[in-house]
């Protein structure tokens, strides 16, 4: 539920803190005195409940503070670049990949100090990884809090890869998948069998996301991924030399999308898959109808949780580690490290910035990540012999209500707020911070996920990707989370790069198959003459730094 630009929500905070002083001055403790904050975020947030979910309320009984939150709707890079420009700025907030439109515009406040002094659960957490907050080799401020990197942990689920219905999966007789090859054929299979649903309406057998920035997930990003190219958003990273190159670019990848091709002229992709909105997309998945996906569970939960409502399960998604060939290694999970980078910060519109870091504090905090991962104790979670237990009717809402259980709950909904420790975590108490571990993770599966699992020798869909300690850890983290300025010869020349890439990609995907060749080669030439050599040059130089700052 986001809500309408404002002025009114730009304005600085309401209330008062009891206890602060000047700017950056001491204070006492933070106390519980009612103040408001106002926060935008570049994410969106359709359940949003103006924190009167039960962990919302949680924390404004604990801290005082209520956020009069809007979230991005569309494209978020505009909104930001809104709220620089208007020179009025809410309290707090999460710009993702924009946070140097707002330094250029000298929006933020430097919170080195007022960590220091006023945020000791988010020093311990961060410990020795303090230098990966600065902000640049230039500028060493500390911009923002992240929030969307973890600290610590391991990863134990997979949420991407290519996606299949558990039903096809099973009539196919559970064949090996690990090539784009053995994923059709699984598709091919189906649709051959079952062209429509019981009711008459045609199946689908593979359809793509690409309204507005989610044509990277689902469309452009698979490219790098069944090439052995780990998530650098449009970059590969030479691992070596550091040097970046525009990843169409590179090695294979005109090979996938001759293959997403092959899928349109064989009538296996949506037809629609360019010209849909997200709606529409989430719409399709939630009728039932469509076998395949290439996405991550994230976007495509809203449908799948219609699914689990309806009581078909085996119309739901598993995660496979599909390569463009069998001489391609998947490491879709290699680490990053902690990467810092996108988070929240405080502007200079702040008049209380001193209660605005104790508030961020307070989420760093071991009650707060406990609160927002597993909810209240009693009512969410119980605790038996010592450890955490979610009770089997709280489960099964989680897996068949989840939507309106999120509302009522606002479990999960203040992860990307505060900073926060990654999964396989142990608190003081021998917990886990997060539920994501293999124990927990295995009460989230269906009967339908289970049966497909066994069938491939597998617990969890981790099981069937390559692991990431066979990987060596990426110097700098990685390249989607690197801030290039506004105004930089990079940014500039990566607008053009966009345009170019979302024009012709879609066009050759839906051409016929004997054009496909002259189309991307012409691509390739729109790139050169539009600049691309310049930008893998400068943005180089941004990968170079991020490894020299880090280590320094």
């Amino acid at each position: 539920m986001a809500l309408t630009l404002t002025i009114s929500l730009l304005v600085g905070c309401v209330g008062t803190s009891g206890g602060s002083e000047s700017e950056h001055g001491s204070t006492d403790a933070a106390g519980t005195t009612p103040i408001s904050f106002t926060f935008f975020s570049a994410d969106p947030n359709p359940n949003w409940q103006n924190m009167q979910d039960d962990v919302g309320k949680e924390i404004t009984k604990r801290t005082g503070v209520t956020l009069d939150a809007e979230f991005a709707v569309g494209d978020p890079a505009q909104k930001v670049a809104l709220i620089a420009t208007s020179g009025q700025y809410p309290d707090l907030i999460s710009p993702k990949g924009e946070l140097n439109k707002l330094v250029d515009a000298g929006a933020m406040l430097d919170l080195t100090d007022l960590i220091e002094k006023h945020a000791p659960n988010i020093k311990k957490l961060i410990g020795d990884q303090s230098k990966r907050l600065r902000y640049s080799t230039e500028d060493k401020s500390i911009y923002v809090i992240p929030t969307y990197s973890a600290v610590g942990g391991v990863n134990f689920t997979a949420g991407g890869g290519f996606e299949l219905q558990h039903r096809a999966v099973k009539e196919a007789g559970y064949p090996p998948i690990k090539t784009l090859k053995d994923y059709e054929k699984v598709i091919q299979s189906y649709i051959d069998k079952h062209p429509t649903d019981e009711q008459g309406n045609k199946n689908i057998g593979l359809s793509l996301n690409a309204d507005d920035w989610r044509m990277y997930i689902s469309v452009t990003n698979p490219a790098a991924e069944t090439t052995g190219k780990s998530g650098d958003g449009e970059y590969y990273i030479d691992p070596t030399t550091y040097e970046a190159q525009y990843h169409y670019r590179t090695e294979g990848e005109k090979d996938y999308f001759k293959w997403l091709n092959h899928m349109y002229t064989i009538g296996l992709l949506d037809k629609e898959s360019f010209v849909q909105k997200y709606d529409q997309y989430l719409a399709k998945i939630a009728s039932g109808r469509v076998i395949g996906l290439i996405d991550v569970d994230w976007d495509y939960a809203d449908g799948e949780k219609s699914l689990k409502s309806q009581g078909k399960q085996d119309h739901t998604y598993g995660h496979y580690s599909v390569m463009l060939s069998d001489q391609y290694k998947d490491n879709r999970f290699q680490s990053t490290g902690f990467m810092a980078g996108w988070g929240v910060g405080i502007t200079t519109e702040c008049e209380d910035p001193v209660r605005a870091i104790q508030f961020l504090d307070f989420l760093a905090s071991e009650q707060a990540q406990v609160l927002n991962n597993w909810g209240l104790e009693g009512k969410h979670y119980q605790m038996q012999d010592g450890k955490r237990v979610v009770p089997q009717d709280v489960q099964q809402r989680i897996m068949n209500d989840n939507t309106a259980f999120s509302r009522e709950s606002g479990i999960g909904f203040y992860t990307n707020l505060g900073a926060h420790y990654g999964d396989g975590v142990q608190d003081s108490t021998g917990n886990y911070y997060t539920k994501n571990y293999p124990e927990q993770i295995l009460n989230t599966y269906s009967d339908a996920d289970k049966e497909t699992l066994k069938a491939y020798g597998a617990s969890t869909w981790k099981d069937l990707f390559p692991k990431e300690e066979e990987f060596p850890v990426k110097a700098w983290g990685a390249a989607w989370n690197i801030s290039v300025p506004g105004d930089d010869d990079v940014t500039i020349l990566a607008n053009k790069m966009r345009d170019i890439t979302r024009k012709r990609i879609p066009q050759a995907v839906m051409a016929k198959p004997e054009e496909f060749d002259g189309i991307w080669e012409a691509y390739q030439q729109d790139l050169i003459k539009a600049g691309v050599e310049k930008m893998e040059k400068g943005f180089t130089k941004y990968v170079q730094d991020r490894v020299k700052l880090w280590n320094e």
